[in-house]
């Protein structure tokens, strides 16, 4: 499943932003769901840059689940997730 995430994040972004932003979502549901939280951190924030200026109802849900699954490592006090889901929170602030 990873390489078919990176195969379309190959697109160029600007054209396919929405699409491009919610696929390195999906990417970041994946690698939380293996257990790689840092990784999904990292890759939940490049899709919060491709995010950027969309507004769609897809992408609402995409930034959501995100939270959702943040949510239990908030409790533990994780850091890295802290800050993701402050950005998070911001972008749905602005884009709900």
């Amino acid at each position: 499943m990873e390489r078919h995430y990176a195969a379309a994040r190959r697109r160029p972004a600007r054209e396919y932003q929405r699409i491009t932003a919610l696929t390195v979502a999906a990417q970041g549901r994946e690698q939380a769901h293996q257990g790689h939280v840092e990784q999904a951190c990292a890759t939940w924030g490049r899709a919060l840059d491709y995010l950027d200026g969309v507004r769609s109802a897809r992408a609402i849900e995409a930034v959501a689940g995100m939270r959702n699954t943040l949510r239990p490592l908030l409790r533990r006090g994780a850091r890295t997730a802290a800050e993701l889901d402050e950005r998070a929170r911001e972008w749905e602030a602005t884009h709900a």
